[in-house]
C-alpha cells in the first residue's frame, strides 16, 4: 500500500511545490467545462494535476486509475479487489486537498462498477467517492448492474451516471434503449454520463438524445468521432455535433458538466487537451 500511495499521491514536498493558486475558471458562458483525467492516463496523479493546470481547466472528472493501480493489477482481479478494499481513505482526502489548493473543482469520480463486483466492493466505491467529497460517480457499468447500484446510491445519496460505448453488445450501455432499461424503475440517483463521440460512432444522434433526456443526463464526455465506428479525432474534425451541444447547454442553461475525454494519439497530451479546451470556449463565445 505504501508503495502505491507514493506513486499515486503527492507527498508533502511535491504538494508544496505545486503551491496554492486562485486557479482557472470553471464556467464559460454558464457552461461547466473541464477535463476527464483519462486524457492524462499516461502519468500519475501529481503529473495529471500539473497537466490540468497547464490546460487551464477548472473542472475535473477524475478517472479511478489516478487513484487505483488498475494497470498493475489488470490481469489479477482478486489483487485489485483486495487493494480496493484495503485502501486508506485518508489518501483520497489528500488528493482532494491538492485539487482544492489549485482551485480545481472535482465534478465526478469515474469508477466502473461491473457485474463481477462484490457488495463490499460496490460499497467501497461509494466510500471512495464520499472521501473525495463527491456527489457524482460516472461508471462504465453493465445494464444489469443498475439494480444493485441503485440501493447504494440511495443510501449514500450519491448519483451514478452510466457511461456508453460505441459497441452495441448485450448488457452494455450504448443505445437509448440501453439507457431506458438501466434507468426505468430506479431512483433519480441513477442517470446518464453520455459519451458524445461514442454515441455518434454508434450511428446515433447525441444532440437529439440530450434534448430528450437532459433531465437524467448528469455529465457529458466530449469526444469527437466519425460515424460508423470511425476514429477519434481533434474537436471539430469529426461528425459529433460538439458545437451544437455546447451551444444548446448554454442557451438552455442546462447544468450538465462537459468534460473533454479525447483518446486519439497525441505526442503532447497537454497541448492536445488545451487545443480542444480552447475550441470549446471559442464555440461558446457570443456571436
Amino acid at each position: 500500500m505504501a508503495g502505491h500511495s507514493r506513486r499515486l499521491f503527492l507527498g508533502g514536498a511535491a504538494a508544496a511545490a505545486l503551491g496554492a493558486t486562485e486557479g482557472p475558471a470553471r464556467f464559460y458562458q454558464g457552461v461547466e467545462l473541464g477535463v476527464q483525467s483519462w486524457c492524462f492516463n499516461d502519468r500519475p496523479f501529481d503529473a495529471m494535476v500539473a497537466g490540468l493546470v497547464q490546460v487551464g481547466a477548472g473542472s475535473l472528472e477524475m478517472w479511478s486509475g489516478h487513484i487505483e493501480p488498475l494497470r498493475e493489477f489488470r490481469r489479477d482481479r482478486e489483487k485489485l479487489r483486495a487493494w480496493r478494499l484495503g485502501i486508506d481513505l485518508n489518501a483520497l482526502h489528500r488528493a482532494r486537498s491538492i485539487l482544492d489548493a489549485k482551485n480545481i473543482h472535482l465534478s465526478a469520480f469515474n469508477i466502473s462498477i461491473r457485474n463481477d463486483w462484490t457488495e463490499a466492493e460496490i460499497d467501497r466505491a461509494f466510500q471512495m467517492a464520499r472521501a473525495l467529497g463527491m456527489d457524482l460517480i460516472t461508471s462504465s457499468s453493465n445494464v444489469s448492474t443498475a439494480a444493485r447500484i441503485d440501493g447504494f446510491a440511495r443510501h449514500y445519496k450519491i448519483r451514478v451516471a452510466f457511461h456508453n460505448h460505441a459497441g452495441i453488445r448485450p448488457d452494455e450501455f450504448a443505445t437509448p434503449e440501453d439507457f431506458r432499461r438501466g434507468l426505468e424503475g430506479f431512483s433519480d440517483y441513477l442517470g446518464i454520463n453520455l459519451d458524445t463521440g461514442h454515441f455518434t460512432a454508434a450511428g446515433l444522434d447525441p444532440l437529439t438524445f440530450i434534448r430528450e433526456r437532459h433531465e437524467r443526463i448528469y455529465s457529458l464526455h466530449m469526444k469527437d468521432r466519425t460515424r460508423n465506428d470511425g476514429p477519434k479525432v481533434p474537436f471539430g474534425d469529426g461528425d459529433t455535433p460538439l458545437r451544437e451541444i455546447l451551444q444548446l447547454l448554454r442557451d438552455k442553461a442546462w447544468k450538465i458538466p462537459a468534460h473533454i475525454e479525447f483518446a486519439y494519439p497525441a505526442e503532447d497530451r497537454v497541448a492536445a487537451t488545451r487545443r480542444n479546451f480552447e475550441w470549446m470556449k471559442e464555440v461558446l463565445r457570443p456571436v
